[in-house]
């Protein structure tokens, strides 16, 4: 068995054209999707970058791996202590251990693990192709390395698992300058407006309208790069974001077509599982954050999934599953069609019976969404509902409990908690519901979000807060610097 999985950082399903989009931005993803099935109802349990891959690569939810945060006590696993054998439970238990023992040989192209010293998410990995680019680089700097080892395989190479991860759409947009302008022409989202763009700009926040990489509009990177804007002030600059991002996504999708192609080349691509999704998705003007993954929302969360599989598995081709799944399931549903039990300290559930048999995956009715780098939020999403519970902002103003209906409403722009008190209630009770197990289920007796709160809040947040204040106030914005000065009385030094 081949398994050739592209993992494409920041990649949220709706600005594909398989989900609905309507720039044409992903031709060979389109493809894959007609050629398998495609699922929308996939989400992240924990985002952003390493809280999501520990989880689906461990096989457990941050609650359970201490993995929330991007710094501090929660950014790295629980340390199993006096029980931890001559190999940890993690060494053995681990998504790519398992495909391993299994017969897999297991590879990855990624900076990841370097790029936030993710030691422990290279556990079973056969081989590692690091460029050393820390998530700087563009598809054409990872897929030499890709192409390369597809070359070197030998013909009888039949039991493989590469991972290749593309950090394109991810920012700063820096697709090269000559791959051109390939959406000048295309209109942006329809929701995306004038009244949008101006409620954004009187608004606040890191990455918001007047501060889209961050707290300020000082350059956060080494070099400028044209296609990412650092203020928006008008529907032009706006244009610059929806653009940058989407080009990033064409760009990662034509690597995606030139490595399938040879893999075609030598005769495997019949034979072999595709599989595409990504890390978290991307805000792109969503509760006024520009280019990032802040939140516990269906944004940020929600990624894509198309499972592509081999010619002579039997599987009803182009098929759409719309169940609520977390990623890492799909990882338990692989193990279990390679023949391999999935381990009984995981959280993620296999529905391969579903799979094979062409059916919905219906393996769960509600799923909780955690945040705990720029954001300290829990999410429950159920039936047509998203329900956030903020426990720290991000410095964002949000309310503690907020609710929306995803489907009249995708992109998050009515808050009905405060007319629908019963609804938000069920919300916050399914949440209470799952912290009771998994807390019953847990090696260890704090959850990490705790620890997150008593370290300072989450890591992208901590100190910037004085000075924050003041460039509020010094652009007109003083309303904003009052409601976070309120809000964060200690983080603001008023305490």
């Amino acid at each position: 068995m081949r398994i050739l999985y592209f993992d494409i950082d920041s990649l949220r399903a709706d600005h594909l054209g398989c989900y609905g989009y309507h720039r044409n931005t992903s031709p060979c993803i389109d493809r894959m999707a007609a050629q398998g099935v495609r699922f929308t109802g996939c989400h992240v349990s924990d985002a952003p970058c390493l809280p999501s891959r520990t989880a689906l690569f461990s096989g457990r939810a941050g609650i359970h791996t201490g993995v929330v945060n991007h710094g501090g006590a929660a950014s790295e696993m629980f340390n199993e202590g006096p029980g931890r054998d001559f190999t940890s439970l993690h060494g053995r238990n681990n998504w790519m251990r398992r495909l391993h023992d299994a017969g897999l040989h297991t590879a990855t192209i990624s900076s990841f693990g370097e790029r936030h010293s993710a030691w422990h998410w290279y556990a079973g990995f056969n081989e590692v192709h690091n460029n050393g680019w820390g998530g700087m680089e563009n598809a054409d700097e990872v897929e030499p390395l890709a192409l390369d080892w597809i070359k070197r395989q030998p013909d009888d190479s039949d039991h493989w698992f590469l991972h290749v991860n593309l950090w394109d759409p991810h920012t700063p947009y820096n697709t090269p300058s000559d791959f051109g302008e390939p959406f000048a022409d295309t209109p942006l989202p329809a929701w995306y407006t004038e009244e949008v763009l101006a409620k954004h700009r009187a608004g606040f926040g890191p990455h918001s309208a007047r501060e889209v990489c961050g707290f300020d509009t000082e350059y956060p990177f080494a070099s400028p790069f044209p296609r990412q804007p650092l203020e928006i002030n008008s529907m032009a600059d706006a244009r610059k974001v929806f653009d940058g991002y989407d080009t990033g996504v064409l760009y990662a999708d034509q690597a995606v077509e030139r490595i399938l192609k040879a893999v075609e080349a030598r005769g495997w691509l019949d034979d072999t599982w595709v599989i595409i999704s990504s890390d978290h998705g991307e805000n792109l003007g969503e509760f006024n954050i520009y280019g990032d993954h802040q939140t516990a929302d269906t944004i940020t969360s929600r990624v894509p999934l198309i499972i592509r599989p081999p010619k002579n598995f039997k599987c009803a081709r182009g098929r759409v599953d719309e169940s609520l799944i977390y990623q890492g399931d799909f990882a338990a549903t692989l193990l279990e069609l390679i023949g391999q039990e999935v381990p009984s300290n995981w959280d993620w559930r296999s529905f391969a019976s579903a799979f094979n048999s062409d059916q919905p995956a219906n393996l769960r009715s509600e799923l909780v969404l955690s945040q705990m780098a720029w954001s300290c939020q829990r999410s429950v999403r159920w039936g047509d509902w998203l329900c956030i519970r903020s426990y720290h902002d991000g410095y964002h103003g949000f309310p503690p409990v907020m609710l929306f209906n995803v489907k009249n409403d995708p992109q998050l722009q009515h808050d009905l908690a405060p007319g629908n008190p019963a609804l938000a209630d069920h919300g916050l009770k399914l949440l209470d519901r799952w912290m009771s197990e998994m807390m019953a289920l847990a090696t260890h007796s704090d959850d990490p979000m705790r620890t997150v709160m008593l370290e300072g809040g989450p890591l992208h947040t901590r100190g910037v807060l004085p000075a924050y204040l003041e460039r509020l106030r010094a652009t007109g914005r003083a309303d904003g610097a009052e409601v976070l000065a309120k809000a964060h009385p200690r983080d603001a030094g008023t305490a």
